[in-house]
């Protein structure tokens, strides 16, 4: 049987409230991803950096110096040459790099993303001596 036929009609949508909270949800998410995509660029900007060091050679120092002048054109701030992290694998030298990204939010809330990369082909990211001499 229709239900039209006895009278009764359903409607289907989403309620004015739904669309607001729908909306809400949606402008939160937008907030963080806008809040995070510099981030991210600056993370590749980096990791492309380490890439032509490594490609470029030299001492640990020159390599550092190039770094930083490869960063210095992307606009990166986040890492320097100083703290690349050389290490050497079976005779090649690798650069790797950790950092923190602190990323504000509102008021007191932000968002705090750990970046690590690496030039070694394992993927094992070195970490940084602690130990003062």
């Amino acid at each position: 049987m229709d239900r039209r036929a006895l009278g009764r009609t359903t409607q289907q949508g989403v309620t004015l409230t739904g669309l607001i909270v729908a909306l809400a949800v949606i402008g939160v998410v937008l907030v963080f991803a806008l809040r995070m995509i510099p981030a991210y660029i600056e993370y590749n900007a980096i990791k492309t950096a380490i890439a032509k060091t490594k490609a470029e050679g030299g001492t640990v120092r020159a390599m550092q110096q190039a770094f930083d002048r490869n960063t210095s054109i992307n606009d990166v701030e986040a890492i320097r040459g100083r703290d690349l992290i050389f290490t050497r694998d079976d005779g090649d030298l690798e650069i790797s790099f950790s950092y923190e990204k602190r990323l504000p939010v509102a008021g007191n809330v932000s968002i705090v993303i750990d970046f690590s990369g690496t030039t070694d082909p394992s993927g094992v990211v070195a970490e940084a001596d602690t130990a003062a001499p």
